[in-house]
């Protein structure tokens, strides 16, 4: 598996995020609408899988396949770069700014979204033969998805906005991982394995997603799902957003910045006579 350990990869991680920052306009776009395409495919197809098989934990199983996919590729997700970007502030790498950050940030998550919504069209012409009959079961299903994960968590009121930030930390703690993920190992096989593990427990839990949002809920509403553009941004995009950011840099960027590359000074054997 050629394992890095934490202090091989953290550099690793500070380095891709500078270099992500001063990507350009164009190939900053360009690998966040593959992203955003190749992910979402890989929604359609483990909820295809969950349908047939009537199996959650087979397509929870088989989802990561798109994710590892996209990476291996150099493709960008926004919950990824929400992690990436803010290292090379904090550790003062030369030109990065949070202004960098905040562009990146934003063209990536136009870029994503482009990519997910072009996925989601594609799909619906699959799924209704080009608009010409009715959805299939798997497109049912993204309908029904889409109406209990927007006006089924606005019936709970702000309890219900809670529960979907909360989702979303715990997602961009299982992704960002996943994406670090992607670093610790030199070899191929290494580094599927370490990304695929926390991608497959965040789907079966069915936390919450920005990126795979992006393409559910387009998705959703064109097979006829009874919500609202309105109601898929208050009732989760925003809220999703939010929660993937705090998630992943509470949980993952700040944790491995504060204890793998701005370490505290180990205690000496002197020190512990002091303390006895």
């Amino acid at each position: 598996m050629s394992y890095l350990a934490p202090s091989e990869f953290v550099p690793k991680l500070i380095d891709s995020g500078e270099t992500k920052i001063m990507m350009s306009t164009k190939d900053t776009l360009v690998r966040a609408y593959m992203a955003g395409a190749t992910l979402a495919l890989a929604a359609a197809f483990a909820v295809t899988i969950n349908v047939q098989t009537g199996q959650p934990l087979a397509g929870a199983v088989l989802f990561p396949v798109g994710f590892c996919m996209l990476y291996l590729l150099g493709y960008d997700l926004l919950t990824g770069v929400m992690v990436l970007c803010p290292l090379a502030v904090w550790a003062k790498r030369p030109g990065c700014t949070w202004g960098g950050v905040f562009r990146n940030w934003g063209l990536v998550f136009t870029g994503n979204f482009a990519g997910a919504l072009t996925t989601a069209v594609m799909m619906a012409i699959y799924w209704t033969y080009g608009f010409a009959a009715e959805t299939n079961e798997v497109g049912m299903k993204f309908a029904t998805m889409g109406e209990q994960r927007t006006v089924g968590y606005a019936a709970y009121g702000a309890a219900g906005w809670l529960t979907i930030f909360v989702r979303a930390m715990m997602c961009n703690w299982m992704v960002a991982s996943g994406v670090v993920g992607a670093t610790i190992s030199t070899s191929v096989s290494g580094k599927i394995l370490a990304m695929w593990m926390p991608i497959m427990l965040f789907f079966y839990m069915v936390f919450e997603h920005s990126i795979v949002n992006m393409f559910l809920f387009p998705s959703g509403l064109m097979m006829g799902g009874n919500f609202s553009i309105l109601d898929y941004f208050i009732w989760n995009e925003i809220p999703v957003v939010l929660g993937n950011l705090v998630g992943g840099l509470t949980f993952v960027g700040l944790m491995l910045y504060s204890t793998h590359y701005r370490t505290s000074k180990s205690r000496t054997p002197a020190d512990l006579k002091i303390a006895a």
